[in-house]
């Protein structure tokens, strides 16, 4: 549409400007703050999943998962690491958690420790394994997961303490030195 101007000449007439709120995001580092991914509860992915969004899990997954923030859901069940941002549990995590906020929702069941800069845990939510407060749990290295139940007990930490010429008070249950 064209508007003549008092000199006779023409001009294009206003256009308004795009809203770019509701274009596709774009892969340059910036998270999307849309819907989740769902892993519904009839699905079993066995190997990592990595993602910058929203990740719910209601299915199983057999390997680590890494997401911006993460829901396990009440039938969700993650055998590996969990690292995110935010991390809620309401199902199963066997393996360790990392996180800078971590809820244990009630029903949860985690076998494995904790590394947070915040952590919650409701009534009844079961937990087994160490806690572990980081001003940056993301950064720093992952703390050992907890062996799943009826696996194998050959581990160092279950064999007896050596009888080597090293003093007994120096090593803890978990082979670490104490100082």
């Amino acid at each position: 549409m064209f508007t003549k101007n008092k000199d006779g000449a023409s001009a294009q007439s206003y256009t308004p400007p795009v809203d770019t709120s509701k274009s596709a995001p774009s892969r340059t580092g910036t998270r999307s703050t849309g819907v989740a991914s769902i892993i519904c509860n009839d699905m079993e992915i066995k190997g990592s999943i990595n993602s910058e969004g929203a990740l719910h899990i209601d299915g199983v997954v057999d390997g680590d998962v890494t997401a911006g923030d993460i829901t396990i859901g009440a039938t969700g069940k993650v055998i590996g690491e969990v690292k995110g941002e935010a991390v809620k549990v309401k199902g199963e995590v066997l393996g360790s958690i990392r996180g800078r906020r971590v809820e244990l929702e009630t029903g949860a069941r985690v076998e494995g420790d904790i590394l947070h800069a915040s952590l919650s845990i409701q009534p009844n939510a079961i937990f087994e394994g160490q806690v572990k407060h980081a001003e940056d749990p993301l950064k720093t290295s992952a703390p050992k997961a907890a062996r799943p139940a009826g696996s194998d007990t050959s581990s160092s930490a279950a064999k007896p303490a050596s009888t080597d010429s090293k003093p007994a008070s120096t090593t803890s249950a978990h082979g670490s030195a104490l100082s």
